[in-house]
């Protein structure tokens, strides 16, 4: 199962053309796809039209939906967050920290075109798909 961000499904739904977007074209329909809770409201919160959140609510109800605070998740958030800043890198958006230390306390791969994920796979172990 592979986790996909907010930052590459908002250029697929936009018909922006990425190797990300390629990629999650290729794995739609093929491959196991998850979608994080926070992700989900990341991406719905910006569709201006309801036929654009009907398509959208209909393909991320096919979706595994993970939780990504659950546990000691946010305990662990805050400490990566604060492993990357004693290295120099201050990540820019928490959720961002957030959707990295849930998929890697679950073990999954993230499919990913926002920079503030490189430390993440750098540093901590985060699989990017």
């Amino acid at each position: 199962m592979i986790v996909v961000d907010s930052s590459v499904w908002i250029d697929f739904f936009n018909g922006v053309s990425t190797p990300e977007v390629d990629q999650l074209d290729a794995l739609l329909g093929v491959t196991p796809l998850a979608i994080g809770d926070l992700i989900l409201v990341e991406v719905m919160q910006g569709f201006r039209n309801e036929r654009d959140v009907a398509t959208a609510r209909q393909l991320f109800h096919s979706l595994a939906l993970l939780p990504l605070l659950e546990g000691s998740n946010p305990w662990k958030a805050a400490d990566n967050y604060r492993q990357l800043r004693r290295k120099g890198i201050t990540v820019r958006k928490t959720i961002d920290g957030i959707i990295a230390t849930a998929c890697i306390e679950a073990n999954l791969p993230l499919l990913f075109s926002d920079r503030d994920f490189q430390p993440y796979v750098e540093h901590l172990g985060l699989v990017a798909a």
